[in-house]
């Protein structure tokens, strides 16, 4: 399938991987962003879905890496949270695949604004107090169904999952907000890459728009990691409010 690439949708493409790659980081919702960027050039949803991985996946890395370097990831505890996070992407990305188009973009559409409504409803799951004690999944045995609905849907849609993996490492394990994102960057990133594999088997992956937004997606990282390490909790979370609101405008006029 051919499409016509112009310095006009290219640029888009960057901007709003720029965008997308710094809510990402911090909250989620980043692909309510980059999904129509992708459908403006003609895509169907299921082409658009998976080429949107290539930008998770390489934005992920990238804020992996960043909060990696600032001591900020827990990286003993990654070993347990992968296992049902990367069940539920293998499971997701194949049902994901397999959908018509057709089929694909009304359940898109539909999960991204359910997804938007609940967090706005009840944000304080993604919240936990200041100087709370991280729990271990063996403390907190629910967070392995909630890693494995957000492996799930990240699979699947990806758009808004990141609002999932706080849900879960937040709300169920108590990490702090910047941990959360420390270790649901790292999650996003496995699998984004299991997703990836999946639809690159299937060649619905257009790899120039996919590394087009990538850079933008890196780009916004970069700045995102070091913003959300600098402010405090309590603004941290508020900004957080702020992006919820601005995905659920996103999803709405979509």
């Amino acid at each position: 399938m051919d499409y016509e690439f112009t310095w006009l949708t290219l640029s888009i493409l960057v901007v709003a991987g720029i965008f997308a790659g710094f809510i990402n980081t911090l909250a989620g919702g980043g692909s309510l962003l980059t999904l129509p960027a992708l459908m403006l050039l003609g895509m169907p949803a299921d082409i658009a879905n998976a080429t949107n991985r290539v930008g998770v996946l390489l934005q992920s890395a990238e804020g992996m890496r960043g909060f990696n370097r600032h001591g900020m990831l827990a990286r003993d505890a990654l070993g347990p949270i992968l296992v049902p996070t990367v069940a539920g992407s293998l499971a997701g990305s194949l049902i994901a695949s397999y959908l018509p188009a057709t089929v694909l973009e009304p359940v898109l559409l539909i999960t991204l604004v359910i997804m938007a409504v609940v967090i706005v409803v009840k944000p304080t799951m993604v919240a936990p107090p200041l100087g709370t004690e991280p729990l271990s999944l063996r403390e907190a045995p629910s967070g392995y169904a909630w890693l494995f609905v957000a492996g799930l849907y990240g699979g699947f849609v990806q758009a808004g999952v990141g609002f999932v993996l706080l849900a879960a490492l937040a709300g169920v394990l108590r990490y702090d907000l910047v941990r959360a994102n420390a270790l649901k960057m790292a999650a996003t990133a496995i699998f984004a890459a299991v997703a990836l594999v999946v639809f690159v088997a299937r060649g619905q992956v257009l790899w120039i728009p996919g590394l087009v937004l990538a850079v933008g997606c890196m780009i916004g990282v970069r700045l995102s990691v070091k913003f959300a390490i600098s402010v405090p909790q309590n603004v941290l979370r508020w900004f957080l409010l702020v992006i919820v609101i601005a995905v659920c405008i996103a999803a709405w006029l979509r």
